[in-house]
């Protein structure tokens, strides 16, 4: 496998992930992949990183104690 390969393989994969965020966590959690080119950079690392800010925002906001 040469480095490209290995490249388009992380797209595809970082693509997976989005997918399924996009369909199971709450709106607006994940910035659109333009979004995250500006705020992040345009590496699959950048992509990563916003996949990832939005599945612990998620996780927080699913275990927080509802307010008494």
């Amino acid at each position: 496998m040469d480095g490209q390969e290995n490249i388009r393989n992380a797209w595809a994969a970082l693509k997976l992930v989005r997918m399924a965020i996009e369909q199971t966590c709450p709106a607006g959690v994940l910035p659109s992949e333009e979004a995250v080119l500006l705020l992040f950079g345009p590496e699959p690392v950048h992509e990563g990183e916003a996949l990832a800010k939005a599945i612990i925002e998620t996780v927080e906001k699913l275990t927080r104690c509802p307010p008494r």
